[in-house]
């Protein structure tokens, strides 16, 4: 259990290090106007994490520890977005229709509603 665990903490490690810098190069390239780091960090992530979920599953066999290292590690804590896009993207794929859509909507406007709730509540303390 314990090496599984570093297996994940290291690609979180790597993975936090990267949005960090990700983010701070977008704002001094393109500036406050739009959370445009957020935005390229929440695509590339989605686009990492479905290449290598794919890639690892169908291509070619990886280890189990590879996995941990980098889906869940590095992807989980560059974005979690892009494990809520793979999921989408599968229950789609899968033809649930419905629950891809509930998947979608549910995830963008409850997260939104989430970000209000807590502002407002920070507000009121």
């Amino acid at each position: 259990m314990w090496r599984e665990a570093l297996y994940i903490g290291l690609g979180g490690f790597l993975g936090a290090n990267a949005r960090y810098l990700i983010s701070r190069a977008a704002l001094k390239w393109l500036g406050p106007g739009f959370p445009y780091g957020t935005l390229l960090i929440n695509v590339t992530g989605s686009v990492l994490l479905g290449f290598f979920l794919i890639w690892t599953s169908e291509r070619v066999l990886s280890s189990y520890n590879l996995r941990l290292f980098f889906a869940i590690g590095f992807c989980g804590a560059y974005t979690t977005f892009s494990s809520y896009s793979y999921e989408t993207f599968a229950l789609f794929e899968q033809g649930h229709y419905g629950l891809a859509a509930w998947n979608f909507l549910g995830n963008n406007l409850l997260a939104l509603l989430g970000v209000i709730l807590g502002a407002v509540l920070a507000r009121s303390v």
